[in-house]
């Protein structure tokens, strides 16, 4: 029974390219590009993310800037105020996925069909 479970993790583990598999467990959830995508143009507070990803929640939209902290592609700073005001940055391996998003976003533009524009919905 034990062999059974280990040749099966060992099979799961030479078919798959375990780089890409932590890649999209962190960026292939939901809102997680597009956070990443906003924060490469430009710093944000809180706010300004939320306006910027039409449709994201503002609990989502803390949970995946959460997510990215602990995985080292975001830095949280708090600005004392008056008002208190959160704001959002890329580290420097958040910087690094200029490149890939930016070549995501070439593929997107050649292989896949457009789609009705969520701020074309809202307008």
């Amino acid at each position: 029974m034990a062999q059974e479970a280990a040749q099966q993790a060992h099979t799961a583990c030479t078919g798959v390219d375990m780089a890409l598999t932590r890649v999209f467990a962190l960026l292939g959830k939901r809102w997680t590009g597009l956070i990443v995508a906003v924060l490469s143009q430009s710093p944000g507070y809180f706010s300004e993310l939320r306006r910027a990803i039409p449709g994201i929640s503002e609990r989502m939209l803390s949970d995946r800037l959460t997510e990215l902290a602990e995985a080292g592609l975001v830095v949280r700073t708090v600005d004392e105020g008056p008002p208190l005001r959160v704001s959002y940055h890329l580290t420097e391996s958040g910087r690094a996925l200029r490149p890939a998003l930016a070549e995501l976003r070439n593929w997107a533009e050649v292989h896949l069909p457009p789609t009705p524009a969520v701020c074309d919905e809202q307008g």
